[in-house]
């Protein structure tokens, strides 16, 4: 297993059809995603030559905090139905790997029981401003409990985007167990019978009920605004993060409303397709806010290579959603233990032979985004 794509590969063996393409799909004819990924692939690197590159030194800060690569885990939902090792196992491999993990408001294990099972991770937590702002509050509280040490609000969904792919596999809410479905869970016993013999899915942060629907309905409010924004900074004075920055004039005005970061996103393409790719609006973001806040980069890494671009087109770090995933459902825990090595190497090895010696060395100059 030396790529991402060699994960990849695996897991669409050994995990049913409908599974898979939760994680790989994404939003209607799925260009967003396809683009941001063939972003990284255009870049060009400049590199020095003859320079002392002996030693390396990868490791920053993000947000104030040391790292030893300029990585977070981002937040995605559903994770246990990947594999039932779920979220614990994917914050346990961070925490080895020194960098952050974020925990989503439609994770599959709750705000408590992932710290008591992570206790070394430094945690995250992402949050969906609902409608009911009591119940956000209360969220807030208990990774506040937690010494979760930053909050990540998505304001890119007002309501769920279209996947398709979810949709014609029978992947709703409530399930459609179609022939087809029930076909594809079947060919894939191993998976099946970890999902039966473990306890079940639940989405705890999102409340009690038997009505998934209605509580994937409550939490997405299409009626957010900066003025909740404002809010969510008064209640929370942990560092806080706004993710899903599409354009200037809103990076400017997240900024004035005191966040700590941005993070330039669409959402790995799941929600609107044909938006802007993420690392072609980076450097545009960067020069906008001014060194106000830090700026994080969203979708199409693919490789420690891929990293190195980001951050020296200006990126604090990068957020790495799908590859880990796609670890998980390979080989579980010692699979996202593997991939992130292979990230840490390769990152290590393009500082190299860029002729840089530290990540705060990453500049601009260094990479040609065409």
């Amino acid at each position: 297993m030396l790529t991402v794509a060699d994960f990849r590969r695996l897991a669409k063996g050994r995990t049913p059809r409908p599974v898979f393409d939760y994680v790989e799909g994404a939003a209607e004819q799925e260009l967003s995603v396809d683009r941001s990924v063939q972003a990284f692939q255009r870049v060009v690197f400049h590199p020095h030559v003859l320079r002392n590159v002996g030693s390396v030194e990868p490791s920053t800060t993000i947000l104030g905090r040391r790292a030893a690569l300029p990585m977070v885990l981002a937040p995605t939902g559903f994770t246990r139905m990947m594999r039932t090792e779920g979220e614990p196992a994917v914050a346990r491999s961070a925490a080895r790997a020194g960098i952050p993990y974020a925990l989503s408001t439609l994770g599959t294990t709750s705000v408590d029981r992932l710290r008591s099972e992570a206790p070394d991770t430094e945690l995250w937590f992402q949050l969906y401003l609902s409608r009911d702002h009591g119940r956000s509050r209360e969220l807030l509280d208990r990774a506040k409990a937690s010494s979760y040490t930053t909050l990540v609000v998505t304001v890119d969904v007002p309501v769920a985007g279209a996947r398709l792919r979810d949709s014609y596999n029978g992947l709703t809410l409530p399930p459609t167990l179609t022939l087809r479905t029930l076909v594809a869970m079947a060919a894939k016993p191993r998976w099946l019978f970890d999902t039966l013999t473990t306890e079940p899915l639940a989405f705890e942060a999102l409340g009690a009920g038997k009505d998934l629907v209605s509580l994937f309905k409550n939490a997405f409010d299409p009626g957010v605004t900066f003025a909740d924004l404002e809010w969510l900074r008064a209640q929370w004075r942990g560092s806080l993060v706004v993710k899903g920055i599409q354009r200037l004039d809103d990076a400017k005005a997240a900024t004035a409303a005191g966040v700590d970061a941005i993070a330039v996103s669409n959402h790995g393409g799941r929600q609107l397709d044909r938006a802007a790719t993420p690392l072609v609006l980076l450097p545009e973001v960067v020069d906008a806010i001014g060194g106000k806040a830090e700026v994080f980069l969203d979708g199409g890494i693919r490789s420690g290579a891929d990293v190195a671009a980001a951050v020296a087109l200006g990126a604090r770090a990068a957020f790495i959603g799908r590859p880990y995933l796609y670890a998980l459902m390979a080989g579980g825990e010692s699979a996202v233990d593997h991939l992130l090595k292979l990230f840490a190497d390769d990152y290590v090895r393009t500082l190299k032979l860029l002729g840089v010696s530290r990540t705060a060395d990453l500049s601009s100059d260094l990479v040609t985004a065409t």
